[in-house]
């Protein structure tokens, strides 16, 4: 972080000509402070030194014990702070030398600025309410095509920079598909975009991918890494969660409807809790289920509950917020104003939160043979009209009571209700023994029914039996000290209880106030996030003072404003930001940007980044046409190694049946303890905790995975097959197919060479192998074709497979 910070400063000395001009505290001063000085001398009085306290200004002029001050306003010379920084005495130098955080001579330079100007404070920025800034000039320059492009360039223009110029037509189709829908683009799409290129044609293409039903499931994974998903409980006993994926549905759902960002807050935060709340809006509560639960033997239950508490309140903060508050669990933050009461009073929102079962219908169960069963009905039938006729119930309104009372005998005693059971013994006391045993026949039929099976989901609900809160002495839920209620930090914009005592409820709509300063700005940079692959701000689980500052503090919060302006619509954000120029440059690096700004912080290029392992899993399935592109339903099992399998918890680990392990990577059943190996090899997230920011790197294994994992092999198999029928014999019609389906484009006259002399150094090396080896790379014969030619193929399009340039998002 200190080296950006450091970066950014050096990227900004074009604006700062004159030397003495004053630094910004919230931006240039509030940072070093952070870093440097706050683990000693910050908010935590139980870790504080000398009694100096930097964060508040009065506390950091005032004297000290030792009759000196820290900060004398307007004097470097008579300023502690500023002479220990400065001192090469390393007994007095301040950071001490052994903490590894001395100043560099521009950050010292920029503390004594700042004390010289009168050493003013100013509020941390992410908790200055959004205020929606004016556009910046840029002069006469065309190169804007929204509002979001004059921020960006006056930045550059700031540092004598000048934006990329646009990627090619192939470059941004395959780029707004994969940002979009996570699928490649189908050749017949490139073709005409590369034939019309227009910005209208750009636009509709936008809109489609918007409307498409796959991009709830793009947009929905980034959703599930922040509300840590998983399948399964976690920790050694690992059970399965078989409805967790009530919930994922929920979210693609909600995603795909582009339900308003503060709705879809308030519906997993507190949808239990709204009047009349639907079937829909308590199933968005399984947020709150997502959190681990050990169910081991001899577990200390209370604790457990207390660790899924403390994690649902720093999910909410990581998410929401922006914010570290699980910092403040044993002691007070070391950086941000939260307090350890604060912490507490954030905890007791979630505290009376307990598991609800959701049954929302009923489901046939184990299959019988239909000869059984229409042999059954019929006899059912026959006892109905027998009873009919015996009663003389002939009649309509007769009729339709009989059958009333029928449908309560064919349910379960256990599934009756209670005026269910009163209606049918008063029904029965009058009517003749022989209809009596009769139903009792029809009764005993009924039972041989299969059972039905209850579909579930997981949902959260408020304790009917509240409990007390206490702050936990240095986190210790043995250790209760003093009683707290539900309350916000009071750094933050008060809270709107609609009780005497606020709940989760209150808290949901309070994180969704337009005056909130946090929410907004998490919720637009998530967004750019995943469009440019870093946020506006790179730290982004953290917008407090510990974190890094934003690269455009101006245009992250007119994104902010412009999200809640647009009532909260994350298409309509999303769409701006795609339709800006900033979006559609290059990802080309130039010695220019690598000399000046190699971490993209102006923004000058685009980022190239390697794709996560749902999508290159995505991407294989769809090139080879075996992808099952089924929306929602139950979490999928592709085959996995069985070493693996005989050593885990997922020995039950059955493949599924047909297309099903064909669908789509957001599908794959996901266990905390042995997740799916591949995904894993791609840096996906372990589903513990909220997860803002996926790490990307690149490894052998994830070249090894590409080879020789089962589902990459049968693509490459499927493709390869593809390309070997024999309308595709016609000059090298093959290869082309192969480029167009694998990397969205035609072969350069130069790829198409090398591709020539690949392909003839393969059919070489195949020369010498038996029927069936070459059996067990092509799988099914293509007739008209040897094996050694369609097993040339099927390798060809595997090593296509592996290029960088398949994985990648340019």
């Amino acid at each position: 972080m200190v080296f950006r910070i450091a970066l950014l400063l050096v990227l900004s000395l074009p604006v700062c000509t004159a030397a003495a001009e004053p630094p910004d505290f919230a931006q240039e001063v509030l940072p070093i402070l952070s870093a440097r000085c706050f683990a000693c001398h910050g908010p935590d009085t139980e870790v504080r030194e000398a009694g100096l306290r930097l964060d508040v200004r009065k506390d950091a002029i005032r004297a000290l014990d030792s009759g000196v001050a820290a900060i004398v306003p307007g004097s470097s010379d008579e300023s502690e702070l500023i002479q220990r920084v400065f001192t090469s005495d390393e007994f007095s130098q301040m950071p001490p030398p052994e903490t590894g955080k001395s100043l560099t001579t521009q950050e010292k330079e920029i503390l004594k600025r700042w004390v010289e100007d009168g050493a003013p404070y100013a509020e941390h920025w992410s908790f200055q309410t959004v205020q929606r800034p004016e556009l910046p000039n840029v002069g006469g320059d065309d190169w804007p095509r929204n509002e979001i492009d004059h921020f960006v360039l006056a930045r550059l223009q700031s540092a004598g920079m000048s934006p990329s110029p646009q990627a090619s037509p192939q470059t941004l189709i395959r780029r707004l598909y994969l940002d979009l829908i996570g699928l490649p683009p189908p050749f017949e799409a490139v073709q005409r975009f590369v034939k019309d290129p227009s910005d209208q044609a750009y636009e509709r293409i936008v809109d489609e991918l918007l409307a498409s039903e796959h991009f709830g499931e793009r947009w929905g994974r980034h959703w599930l890494d922040l509300a840590r998903y998983a399948d399964s409980n976690g920790y050694l006993g690992d059970e399965l969660r078989p409805d967790a994926w009530r919930y994922r549905d929920w979210v693609i759902t909600a995603i795909n409807n582009d339900l308003p960002y503060d709705e879809f807050t308030i519906e997993q935060i507190a949808g239990d809790l709204l009047d009349d709340s639907t079937m829909s809006q308590q199933i968005a509560t399984g947020f709150h289920s997502n959190a681990m639960k050990n169910t081991e033997a001899g577990v200390d239950k209370e604790a457990d509950r207390v660790i899924q508490t403390v994690d649902r309140l720093s999910t909410v903060g990581t998410i929401w917020l922006g914010l570290t508050v699980g910092c403040a669990e044993c002691h007070t933050h070391k950086f941000d104003p939260i307090t350890h009461q604060e912490f507490y009073q954030l905890y007791a929102f979630f505290n009376n939160l307990e598991p609800k079962k959701l049954v929302l219908g009923y489901r046939d169960g184990k299959s019988e043979k239909p000869a059984v069963i229409e042999k059954r009905e019929q006899q059912l039938q026959k006892i109905a009209n027998r009873i009919r006729h015996q009663e003389e119930l002939l009649g309509p309104a007769q009729s339709a009571l009989l059958d009333q009372f029928l449908v309560t005998l064919s349910k379960p005693t256990s599934r009756r209700t209670e005026s269910e059971k009163e209606a049918l013994e008063h029904w029965l006391a009058d009517l003749q023994t022989d209809t009596n045993e009769l139903l009792t026949e029809y009764e005993s039929l009924t039972s041989q029914r299969p059972e039905p099976v209850e579909m579930i989901a997981q949902a959260m609900q408020e304790s009917s039996k509240p409990r007390k809160t206490h702050i936990h002495y240095r986190g210790d839920f043995r250790q209760p000290t003093q009683r707290v209620y539900p309350a916000t930090p009071q750094f933050l914009p008060p809270l709107e209880q609609r009780h005497e005592v606020a709940d989760r409820l209150d808290l949901a709509r309070w994180l969704v106030d337009p005056k909130h300063p946090l929410t907004s700005r998490t919720a637009a940079n998530h967004l750019w996030q995943h469009l440019f692959q870093e946020g506006l701000f790179r730290t982004e689980e953290n917008l407090g003072v510990a974190g890094d500052p934003p690269t455009h503090p101006e245009l992250l919060d007119w994104l902010a404003s412009e999200l809640v302006k647009n009532d909260w619509s994350r298409k309509a954000l999303i769409k701006q930001i795609v339709l800006s120029a900033t979006y559609q440059q290059s990802s080309q690096m130039t010695d220019q940007l690598q000399k000046r700004d190699p971490d993209n912080l102006l923004l000058g290029r685009q980022f190239r980044c390697r794709l996560e392992g749902e999508i290159i899993r995505d991407l294989a399935l769809s090139s080879s046409g075996l992808l099952n592109p089924k929306i929602g339903g139950p979490s999928i099992r592709p085959p996995m190694n069985k070493r693996l399998t005989s050593i885990s918890r997922n020995q039950g680990w059955d493949v599924s049946k047909g297309d099903e392990q064909y669908r789509r990577g957001l599908y794959i059943l996901f266990r905390r303890a042995t997740p799916f190996p591949m995904l894993t090899t791609f840096d996906s997230p372990d589903s513990t905790s909220s997860c803002p920011s996926r790490e990307f790197s690149n490894s052998p294994l994830q070249s090894l995975a590409l080879l020789n994992d089962p589902v990459f092999f049968e693509c490459a198999q499927q493709l390869g097959n593809l390309v070997s029928q024999p309308d595709l014999d016609q000059g090298d019609a093959w290869i082309q197919l192969a480029f167009q389906r694998t990397l969205s484009r035609s072969p350069s006259p130069d790829e198409m060479r090398l591709a020539q002399a690949f392909h003839a150094d393969l059919l070489h090396s195949l020369e010498k192998s038996d029927t069936s080896a070459l059996q067990a790379i092509v799988n099914q014969p293509v007739p008209k074709r040897s094996l050694q030619q369609q097993a040339a193929r099927v390798l060809f399009v595997r090593s296509l497979m592996n290029l960088d340039e398949f994985i990648t998002r340019e």
